[in-house]
């Protein structure tokens, strides 16, 4: 089964310096029907104006991974990491027993467009860690790439759960495939241009939910990326 999450239908927030979308309930969006997916608790896309962020706040018990689609982010979190992370770089935070960390637009001049996500983890009370890893474009195109997973194969970063996730740029008329295996899920989310799955096109922001499917066919009709979460 494959249920769409169409873009317009996510919450929404506006607060001058940041234009989010909530595909699940997040802050001052709620929505009992979307309150995430399996082990996928947050999935924002913000837009953070130049010189703009967010100060230090605290996070415990979460995988956070950050995915900048345009843009810089620079980061800083009391475990004494420091750096920006630009298209192509995936951060993985692990809040465990606590952090504390600041997000700030690293330009004073462009915006910063980013997606944020939140993964349950597997086990609470685990001690924070923090990873980075980069992407080039060659390693995107035109298949589904291995960035985050349980055990950090393929140059991906590790999460403290069992997913695995994949990102695709994808030109017109190509297609890829990705098996399910038994009792597996997968997330959609499709960060810029479209693409069809099982004959149905989805645009930028859309996402969709698949459940009880052995494979997923994607196939680009614009240039665009792609987000596959596959999840237990």
């Amino acid at each position: 089964m494959i249920t769409l999450r169409p873009t317009n239908e996510r919450g929404r927030a506006s607060h001058g310096w940041l234009e989010a979308r909530h595909t699940f309930s997040f802050a001052g969006y709620f929505d009992p029907e979307h309150m995430g997916f399996r082990d996928l608790r947050v999935l924002n896309e913000d837009r953070i104006a130049p010189g703009a962020g967010f100060p230090e706040h605290p996070h415990r018990d979460m995988e956070i991974l950050t995915w900048v689609l345009s843009g810089g982010l620079r980061h800083s979190d009391d475990m004494g990491n420091g750096s920006v992370i630009r298209p192509g770089d995936i951060q993985r935070m692990s809040a465990g027993t606590g952090v504390v960390h600041s997000e700030f637009n690293a330009s004073d001049s462009a915006p910063t467009h980013l997606l944020q996500i939140w993964i349950e983890p597997r086990s609470k009370g685990i001690e924070p860690g923090y990873e980075e890893a980069h992407f080039a474009p060659e390693r995107l195109a035109d298949r589904l790439c291995l960035v985050a997973s349980r055990d950090g194969r393929e140059d991906s970063v590790r999460v403290h759960q069992d997913l695995e996730l994949f990102v695709a740029d994808l030109g017109p008329g190509v297609s890829v495939r990705h098996e399910l295996e038994p009792g597996r899920h997968a997330w959609l989310q499709v960060a810029a241009g479209e693409l069809e799955l099982a004959g149905r096109t989805m645009r930028a922001g859309d996402g969709a939910a698949v459940s009880g499917e052995r494979a997923l066919e994607l196939r680009g009709t614009v240039d665009g990326q792609v987000l596959l979460f596959d999840l237990p």
